[in-house]
């Protein structure tokens, strides 16, 4: 699944392609996971000129000309591909043309990736924005396991599996501690955590990536993967799971119960 820093840089890639285009059309493959009519949507973005693309959170957000949004998350298996006015790639979702035959499409064999006309604003807050005092406080009322909260987009919107780990491992905090018996340098120590992961992620991707939209890159990743034997430092990887989710991690981060 596509996470934050990869979301961060495929909004800045198709920024640079297609700000400023207009649309000329929206191809509908699958209507399953559309808010409104696919007739409506087509009427409402055919013509339009893209002003933007943001990430929100997991989600991308289209912002085109008259005020109109359309929020994309890709779910679990949902990829972005180029494309030309010629072809239709395999498990296509939705295609968007603009002038001078350029475009791209969503596509996800699941079928699972959705677009949603005029998105709902979300208050909870972003990975990379939440102020200190509002992420220690959220740490200071939860008894939920750390990984799980990190997780939680109702909590703290943008990370995912691979991240946490990287994360708490960064932060030296094991995934498998309780939040609120995090004592308070310790919390301070996974709050910067967070932004330097995270910065640093995007950074990554975005220089292999350059202007092309590759899908999710994690070569860089220290601990998250099963391929991976041992960190840098040379300390083992072990596994576990939390959540139904598998978790990598090192016997060196510190737990809290």
């Amino acid at each position: 699944m596509a996470e934050l820093p990869d979301l961060t840089v495929f909004s800045q890639i198709l920024t640079r392609k297609f700000q400023g285009k207009e649309l000329l059309r929206l191809d509908v493959s699958v209507a399953k996971k559309l808010n409104v009519a696919v007739a409506e949507l087509k009427k409402t973005l055919e013509g339009k000129t893209l002003r933007s693309v943001a990430r929100e959170g997991k989600t991308l957000q289209f912002h085109f000309s008259g005020g109109q949004t359309l929020g994309l998350h890709l779910m679990l298996r949902g990829e972005l591909v180029e494309i030309d006015q010629k072809e239709e790639p395999r498990f296509q979702i939705l295609a968007f043309h603009f002038e001078k035959g350029r475009g791209f499409a969503v596509i996800d064999l699941q079928k699972q990736a959705t677009a949603t006309l005029q998105p709902e604003p979300v208050k909870v807050p972003d990975a990379l924005a939440i102020a200190k005092a509002e992420f220690l406080a959220l740490l200071s009322r939860k008894r939920t396991v750390i990984k799980t909260l990190l997780m939680d987009q109702k909590l703290l919107r943008g990370v995912g599996n691979s991240y946490a780990d990287e994360i708490l491992y960064h932060a030296h905090i094991s995934p498998f501690s309780v939040a609120k018996s995090i004592p308070p340098k310790a919390a301070d120590r996974l709050y910067r955590s967070i932004s330097h992961v995270l910065v640093h992620a995007i950074e990554a991707i975005a220089g292999a990536n350059g202007d092309e939209l590759t899908g999710e890159l994690k070569d860089f990743l220290i601990v998250h993967g099963a391929k991976i034997k041992e960190t840098p430092k040379g300390e083992p990887i072990r596994s576990g799971k939390i959540g139904g989710r598998t978790t990598y991690y090192t016997d060196a981060q510190e737990l809290f119960i």
